[in-house]
C-alpha cells in the first residue's frame, strides 16, 4: 500500500491531505483566522474554586481563564482526581484545590467575555477509533446498526486491547465497519 501525505501551507490556510493508493482518504483544512482551540489538550492550574456554581476557573495559558465545571471532574477509587463523568457528582471542593494541575481539554472555544470550557474527560480521536484514557470501556458507534457488525468489532477490539493490556476505553467509530481486522 503506498501512502502520501500532501502539504499546502498559504499565509491564509494550511491544507493537509492523505492519499492511499491514489486515493482520497482524508482533507483537514485550517484556516489562520478561525483557529479554535477545541479538542487541544492542556496541563492547567486551578486558580479559582467557586463552590456555589460548582465551577473551577482553570488557567491553561491562553487570554482568559478557563471553565470547569463539577460533572466534568470526577475522582477515581483512591481519591485522585480522574476524567470520567459519574451520576452523582460529589462537591467540587473536595475534588479539586486551588493551586492544583490538571490536565483538561477543550470543550468550547473561548467567547466574548468568557473563557474556554473544560472537560477532564479526555478523548482522543483516530480515524476507526476514539481513545478515551481515564475510562476503561469499549463502547461502539451508534450509528453501527447491525448486530453481527458491532459483535465482531467489539470482540476484535476487546481481543487486541487485552493482547495490548491496555487499561483505557476507546469508542469503535462508525468508518470502523468497513476496515478490515488488521486496519
Amino acid at each position: 500500500m503506498s501512502e502520501e501525505v500532501l502539504i499546502n501551507v498559504t499565509p491564509q490556510e494550511t491544507r493537509v491531505a492523505l492519499v492511499e493508493n491514489g486515493v482520497l482518504q482524508e482533507v483537514h483544512i485550517e484556516r489562520s483566522q478561525s483557529r479554535g482551540i477545541v479538542g487541544n489538550i492542556y496541563k492547567g492550574r486551578v486558580v479559582r474554586i467557586l463552590p456555589g456554581m460548582q465551577a473551577a476557573f482553570v488557567d491553561i495559558g491562553i487570554e482568559r481563564t478557563a471553565f470547569l465545571h463539577a460533572s466534568d471532574v470526577t475522582q477515581d477509587d483512591n481519591g485522585a482526581v480522574a476524567g470520567g463523568g459519574s451520576a452523582e457528582t460529589p462537591p467540587l471542593t473536595e475534588m479539586l484545590n486551588d493551586g492544583q494541575e490538571i490536565v483538561v481539554q477543550v470543550l468550547k472555544d473561548p467567547l466574548g467575555s468568557k473563557g474556554a470550557r473544560l472537560s477532564m474527560e479526555l478523548s482522543i480521536p483516530a480515524r476507526y477509533l476514539v481513545f478515551l484514557p481515564g475510562s476503561d470501556q469499549i463502547r461502539i458507534s451508534q450509528k453501527l446498526e447491525r448486530p453481527e457488525d458491532r459483535e465482531r468489532l467489539r470482540d476484535l477490539v476487546t481481543r487486541l486491547a487485552d493482547e495490548e493490556d491496555m487499561p483505557h476505553g476507546l469508542i469503535i467509530r462508525t468508518l470502523a465497519e468497513s476496515a478490515s481486522d488488521d486496519e
